[in-house]
């Protein structure tokens, strides 16, 4: 038997234990950033750094404060719409599982967490539809919009994200549930406007509970729901008025009691628009008056809103009085209208007003429209939006080729660092109105900074958590996203 030298043994277990050591410490003291520049430079590039073993005496430094706590994140995301399952279905099976890994891997990807879909169709699904379209709530039932396109999809993030968080949102209910308005009371057949009518309150409730439990039977859980997408919205190609009045009602005394009885955990958010109440007088503070008129507080969390009206300051309005309630933001989109393809322009003001503006204003949820549409912005029909961009284009082409927008870059550096659980947390030092940050405690131990510098020079800023600091040159124009393990 060869016998080994006591020297070479001990030199080999010294050895041993200093790459052990080194790869621990590597893995705790490194720091791992993304980067986005909006001229293009960087795309969600990803680098570790190490941490500086030097004294921190630097001027630009942002403080982490984990004592100052704020809301827990539940995630961010992008919509599933009906265009968004039959572009990524025109794809091939390997590009469209890579293209999903990416961006829904909480290990391998991006870690996108949300995403809403539509409780039938949308402005974006392929046909006009309801989900009971024959009168009486007995003939309720999945589409084939459902079954071939969205489940789909659906099924194969899940396989990816099993966490996945769900969204439902109803554009428009079946057609023989509306009217011309709560006077007259007259049939109204039509996808666009109208109100729902009163006699059919309980029916359109168990159409929400019929509607999650089938999703459950295909695979799906849903997390949440709004009552209506933009209630005050009479003029998207599919809609329904819903004043808070109405809303109060139908969520009271039908589709809360209706939910308890079904034992659904489904979370309610109530409103799902824009900040400003589309400026109907008696319409202003839509959801406060829904809390006020004593909502139930077991079922209904708290409130959606988008961003096509007003400023997201409202959100501090609503949270300051009501801070109780939760707060999510759940759609705002780009197109021909605000220079969507522009990453110089929309990649600054998209992360300060929809990303950061959001989260720290006390949303604990980010979630945008489409996330793909094709490169001539569709799949699209008459009377929806013609001039929309998805988070990401497909090129109808090849259905391969894949243009990243400004709202992918945003989520993805959100959901890339802050992982669902995450609270976020304060800080203190810096203040240059050029940089906007966030940052966060996540439950697996570590920190995470969202950093968005819109100055047009670079900036050297550190971050210190207390026990470890690095300081970073951040490119101008750029957003930058840090995670780390804490001490």
């Amino acid at each position: 038997m060869k016998t080994i030298n006591p020297l070479n043994l001990f030199l080999l277990i010294l050895t041993l234990c200093i790459s052990a050591s080194c790869e621990k410490t590597g893995s705790d003291d490194n720091i791992t950033i993304y980067v986005t520049t909006n001229n293009g430079s960087q795309n969600l590039d990803k680098q570790t750094i190490e941490f500086s073993n030097n004294s921190n005496m630097s001027s630009t430094t942002i403080m982490l404060d984990p004592t100052t706590r704020y809301q827990t994140m539940d995630g961010f995301g992008a919509a599933i719409t009906g265009s968004t399952a039959f572009n990524l279905l025109q794809m091939t099976q390997e590009n469209r599982i890579k293209f999903l890994k990416d961006t829904f891997s909480p290990t391998e990807g991006l870690g996108h967490s949300y995403v809403r879909i539509s409780i039938g169709c949308s402005d974006f699904s392929l046909s006009e539809y309801s989900l009971c379209d024959t009168p009486g709530i007995e003939n309720f039932g999945l589409t084939s919009e459902e079954t071939d396109y969205v489940i789909p999809v659906l099924k194969e993030i899940l396989e990816i994200n099993p966490e996945l968080k769900i969204m439902g949102s109803p554009w428009t209910p079946p057609q023989w549930m509306k009217v011309n308005n709560l006077t007259d009371l007259q049939p109204f057949f039509s996808w666009t406007s109208g109100q729902l009518n009163p006699a059919y309150y309980s029916d359109y409730a168990t159409y929400f509970v019929k509607w999650i439990k089938a999703m459950n039977q295909n695979g799906i859980n849903i997390y949440s729901v709004t009552p209506q997408n933009e209630p005050l919205n009479r003029g998207n190609s599919a809609s329904l008025y819903m004043g808070w009045e109405e809303q109060y009602e139908f969520l009271q005394n039908h589709l809360v009691p209706q939910f308890k009885e079904a034992s659904l955990n489904t979370k309610i958010y109530l409103f799902d628009h824009n900040y400003n109440y589309d400026n109907i007088a008696d319409q202003k503070g839509y959801p406060m008056n829904i809390y006020d008129a004593g909502i139930d507080s077991e079922m209904v969390a708290g409130a959606a809103y988008h961003n096509y009206g007003g400023d997201k300051s409202e959100l501090l309005k609503v949270q300051s009085r009501y801070p109780e309630r939760e707060m999510v933001f759940t759609e705002t989109s780009i197109g021909t209208w605000n220079d969507g393809h522009n990453l110089e322009k929309r990649l600054i003001d998209d992360m300060r007003e929809v990303a950061l503006g959001t989260v720290n204003n006390g949303c604990k949820a980010v979630i945008v429209w489409n996330l793909m549409l094709d490169s001539e912005r569709g799949p699209n029909r008459e009377g929806g939006c013609q001039t929309c961009y998805g988070a990401v284009d497909i090129d109808i082409s090849d259905y391969s080729t894949i243009t990243r927008n400004s709202h992918y870059y945003i989520i993805s550096h959100l959901s890339s660092v802050v992982k669902p659980g995450a609270v976020r947390i304060g800080t203190s030092g810096l203040s240059d109105p050029g940089i906007i940050h966030s940052a966060f405690e996540n439950s697996d131990g570590t920190y995470a900074v969202v950093l968005l510098n819109s100055a047009p020079d670079s900036k050297s800023i550190t971050l210190d958590d207390g026990n470890k600091h690095l300081t970073y040159e951040v490119p101008a124009g750029s957003v930058a996203s840090y995670q780390w393990k804490k001490q």
